[in-house]
């Protein structure tokens, strides 16, 4: 079950997740992330690559179709929405969401799909 839509952007990993938002501001909060995890962040670069593997899904708040979080959601076959302003603000760290990939809409969700 899912509530209102909290960010949009652009749609740039096709897929559906659901699971606890994990706001990753900097290297030093890769340790908080843990499988199932939405990683929300500014953007990514090859460092946070070893994050995709836990990520149920991806949400940042710059880049387009061809930004590094983009190309590697789609190659670890997770969602991903980008150029998601403000979405480390309007999303609470730990919070239940559900990502759409092809719509690129992150809405909250009653329950994290677990």
């Amino acid at each position: 079950m899912t509530g209102p839509t909290v960010v949009t952007g652009v749609p740039s990993s096709p897929g559906r997740a659901y699971g606890p938002a994990r706001v990753v501001r900097s290297v030093d909060d890769f340790g908080r992330m843990r499988p199932g995890d939405v990683l929300v962040c500014r953007t990514t670069d090859p460092a946070w690559t070893p994050l995709f593997r836990l990520a149920a899904a991806v949400v940042t708040e710059t880049g387009g179709l061809l930004c590094h979080a983009a190309i590697v959601a789609r190659e670890y076959r997770i969602p991903a929405v980008v150029g998601a302003a403000d979405a480390m603000s309007r999303l609470d760290d730990g919070a239940p969401v559900t990502v759409d990939g092809a719509l690129g809409t992150v809405t909250a969700a009653a329950d994290a799909g677990r």
